[in-house]
């Protein structure tokens, strides 16, 4: 990380376009409120729709599932991962649980370059579920290509990473794309009927919340896999993703993400700075924190208490709330003014496979859905948060957007190239980049 740039300047808050972003009002309105009528309803058309996958890990395998799930006339067509080995695990895998899952060899690809491959074998849908370093690239070749996009989160790990995805955004724009984030909460059904009501003024005019994912070690569902003499620090590292900035963004923005993203719903767009801490207790590999606690400040002068933590045998909490000027708001279900209590009512489907199911309805009634942007703007609020924690400093989110420099690319992707240094970072003495 360059950490030696000069502090920034105090920047001006965010335009009203810049700040309200791709919501429809500044209030909050919900994306999926342009969605089409049929959006909620499950989807079935007659047309095939081949799903291209990169990525073949555990949250890959579990989105394919959502998006068969989601429509009987979707199919994966092909797969691609840097590992062969994972490439084999993957596909078996995937093939054992549905047979429109089945792929054959010859449409499996590894290597850095294995999206390419995929993007070209006819695919309608890539589902990219990499790890976040390579997000951007590969949205942007999906774009170039005219192929619709659901992309894990984060975006990014980056602010030169978020600004290429939002740029691949606007093209996916003039082209008529789809883009569906891995943010599902905005396809909940719950958190959309109780995000209305916030932005109808529920609750009146927002004066703060606070958001968290505090909970246990990653080291549950992937576990640090040990050096082997044949990897190179490349492999080893990208391998092991979650433990390393570069790859993953540090947890406030690979986990976190979730919850920010609803304080940016909420507040129609990204807050204007953030000031926070944080460290690294009980991480014994890799190089991202165990725990951050960051204020955010929206532009209404509101404060979000941002707090997140991956420690065992501690306390969890994975929630948001928001304050306003007539009551409260506990997602996704209870809406408190006075004495009154709000919740919706009936079930809600499975926000997992929802957000596949709107992807495919939105391209097949021909109203494409972008929101590439909104999470884009919640990955830069966990850069953010992460930088101001990183040094001390108190940052202007209109500096990271527009002016910082940071990027944490390799000089070359090849496993015999050597990853971005190491991010140690000492508060008061690193310097935003």
């Amino acid at each position: 990380m360059n950490n030696r740039l000069p502090l920034p300047t105090q920047a001006a808050a965010p335009s009203r376009r810049s700040f309200i972003g791709n919501c429809a009002v500044a209030a909050g309105v919900p994306l999926l409120a342009s969605l089409p009528v049929n959006a909620f309803a499950a989807s079935g058309g007659s047309s095939s729709l081949k799903v291209g996958l990169v990525g073949a890990g555990g949250r890959g395998k579990g989105a394919v599932q959502n998006c068969l799930d989601a429509d009987r006339n979707v199919s994966l067509w092909a797969i691609g991962e840097i590992f062969p080995d994972r490439l084999e695990s993957g596909r078996a895998a995937l093939a054992k649980r549905d047979s429109r899952a089945n792929v054959p060899m010859d449409r499996c690809f590894s290597g850095f370059d294995a999206y390419k491959r995929v993007l070209e074998s006819g695919i309608d849908i890539l589902i990219d579920a990499t790890p976040p370093h390579f997000r951007p690239i590969h949205v942007e070749a999906a774009v170039a290509k005219g192929v619709h996009v659901f992309a894990e989160k984060p975006g990014a790990v980056d602010p030169e990473g978020c600004r290429r995805l939002i740029a691949a955004g606007e093209a996916a724009r003039e082209k008529g794309l789809s883009i569906v984030a891995g943010t599902q909460r905005r396809h909940d059904k719950h958190y959309v009927e109780t995000m209305r009501r916030i932005a109808d003024g529920a609750i009146g005019k927002l004066t703060g919340g606070q958001c968290y994912w505090v909970g246990g070690s990653t080291d549950s569902f992937w576990p640090h896999r040990q050096r082997r003499d044949d990897w190179t620090e490349m492999e080893y590292q990208i391998r092991n993703w979650y433990g390393f900035a570069w790859l993953c963004g540090d947890h406030i923005v690979e986990q976190h993400v979730h919850n920010i993203d609803i304080m940016n719903w909420a507040f129609g767009g990204p807050p204007v700075k953030a000031f926070g801490m944080g460290g690294r207790q009980n991480r014994k590999w890799g190089d991202i924190w165990d725990h951050f606690a960051v204020e955010f400040e929206y532009a209404n002068g509101a404060r979000v208490a941002s707090y997140c933590r991956q420690v065992n045998n501690t306390t969890s909490r994975v929630t948001e709330r928001l304050v306003g000027e007539k009551g409260i708001c506990r997602f996704p279900r209870t809406i408190t003014v006075g004495g009154e209590k709000w919740s919706p009512t009936g079930a809600a489907p499975n926000a997992y496979v929802q957000e596949h199911r709107d992807l495919v309805a939105a391209i097949r009634s021909g109203t494409p859905v972008n929101e590439a942007r909104a999470l884009a703007e919640a990955t830069l609020t966990g850069i953010l948060g992460r930088t101001a924690a990183y040094t001390g400093a108190e940052i202007n989110y209109a500096w990271i957007r527009d002016t910082s420099k940071l990027s944490l690319s390799p000089e070359n992707y090849d496993f015999k190239a050597a990853p971005p240094p190491s991010i140690e970072p000492v508060p008061g003495k690193t310097r935003p980049a």
